[in-house]
């Protein structure tokens, strides 16, 4: 009898990671996977390919955007736009996974006028923010149109306003909203200078975290585990972390940074360590301990000049590793920032205003796939040691913007134009 107690103990904590993990293989929820990590266990995608080679379909999409697709069982779904003299009309479409069928498309207008598609809102658009699911309900930020939910079949659930103005540069939406427990967390930070925290099930405000420095903030929040009871919402802005209560949007500690400017990466963790990258108009990254309350800007344990404007890092073991938007792949010490290499990838060019990378790197298993907007996306050796695996190809004129999703076998690409499947015949 103890015997058969042992057992069924270790079957009750063993059955709950066995749930998680299936559930991870397939279903990719919200930009940068489960839990914002940027990780799939999957050893099944292949290294290379082509626009025939491990190709096993191609959708056109129904306008452009550089939001990240999500998955949920067989069903992907990816936000697009339109622009025409009748004004901007935001999409979210659902594509069968394992055929690339689009199934439904439902449409949404602003109530308000959007800023001109000019300048730098033209290199992403007006489709920006990749949507989140639960399973039961697909959430999407169209800016100022807002925060809209669909069920499963399309059908507009609820649509929430989360302010309608316009940042200094009029750059348009960038962030993605998370999920947390009941809530639907976004980073309005062109609308209304406020991370918000929504009812998921009604849409109706249940907090609003305003200020001011949010202008410059097109990070996405991330969701870090304080203790196995305590989580906190994550929001890096111009010179300072930010840590929010989930439960009533109050500040719980900060932390002043040299970041200054623009952050748009998202924060990536390792145990109680945060990392925060971005700043212009010089990158920078720090680590900072994240323990205590009130100030801890006594807890950043380093600072570098080796970052990333736009794309976010990933962690494996006691390593960080990323690209940066000019084509730069590094791989760093988590614990001291040391550089372990810093290796240029062949592209043909790496200035000017269009910066060549803005997808984010994602780890899957022991591999690297670091996307480019132009020129193919290269595979890298997950290891402190730097290998170029493969430099992989399509013959798309468009710009791939977008993070890629992983689920079952299959890698998920997406330009500006299609979406793409990519998996072992």
């Amino acid at each position: 009898m103890a015997t058969n107690r042992i057992i069924l103990s270790l079957i009750t904590l063993i059955l709950p990671l066995v749930i998680a993990n299936s559930s991870n293989a397939q279903n990719w929820p919200q930009f940068r996977g489960p839990g914002g990590n940027a990780f799939s266990s999957d050893v099944n995608i292949p290294s290379t390919w082509d626009d025939s080679k491990n190709m096993l379909w191609k959708c056109d999409l129904l306008g452009k955007g550089a939001s990240s697709p999500i998955v949920w069982k067989n069903n992907i779904f990816v936000t697009c736009f339109t622009n025409s003299a009748s004004g901007i009309e935001r999409s979210l479409v659902c594509i069968d996974k394992n055929s690339g069928k689009v199934l439904w498309k439902s449409s949404v207008k602003a109530d308000v006028q959007d800023d001109p598609y000019s300048g730098y809102l033209t290199q992403h658009g007006y489709a920006s923010s990749t949507p989140a699911t639960d399973g039961e309900s697909i959430f999407v930020f169209f800016g100022k149109a807002g925060v809209i939910a669909f069920d499963f079949s399309g059908k507009e659930l609820w649509k929430t306003s989360v302010g309608v103005q316009s940042g200094n540069r009029k750059w348009g939406s960038a962030s993605s909203v998370i999920l947390h427990k009941d809530l639907v967390i976004v980073n309005a930070s062109e609308e209304s200078r406020a991370v918000i925290g929504l009812n998921k099930k009604t849409g109706a405000e249940v907090w609003k975290a305003p200020g001011d420095k949010l202008e410059l903030s097109y990070t996405t929040p991330f969701i870090f585990n304080a203790s196995p009871e305590k989580q906190l919402i994550i929001v890096p802005v111009p010179n300072e972390i930010w840590a929010i209560n989930p439960e009533n949007g109050k500040l719980a500690w900060f932390a002043e940074t040299s970041l200054d400017g623009n952050i748009s990466p998202t924060i990536a963790a390792k145990d109680n360590l945060l990392f925060c990258f971005g700043g212009f108009p010089q990158t920078k990254s720090v680590a900072l301990k994240a323990e205590g309350k009130g100030d801890l800007s006594k807890n950043i344990i380093w600072t570098s000049t080796d970052s990333s404007y736009v794309p976010s890092p990933v962690v494996k073991g006691e390593h960080l590793y990323w690209i940066n938007d000019r084509g730069l792949a590094y791989c760093a010490e988590a614990a001291t920032g040391k550089i372990i290499y810093k290796e240029r990838l062949p592209l043909k060019s790496s200035g000017g205003a269009a910066r060549p990378v803005y997808a984010s790197m994602i780890l899957v298993h022991d591999k690297l796939i670091a996307v480019t907007r132009q020129e193919g996306t290269f595979v890298l050796d997950a290891s402190p040691n730097f290998k170029l695996i493969s430099h992989n190809k399509i013959a798309d004129e468009g710009d791939f913007n977008a993070s890629p999703a992983i689920s079952e076998g299959k890698l998920f690409l997406r330009s500006d134009k299609c979406l793409y499947c990519i998996g072992n015949p």
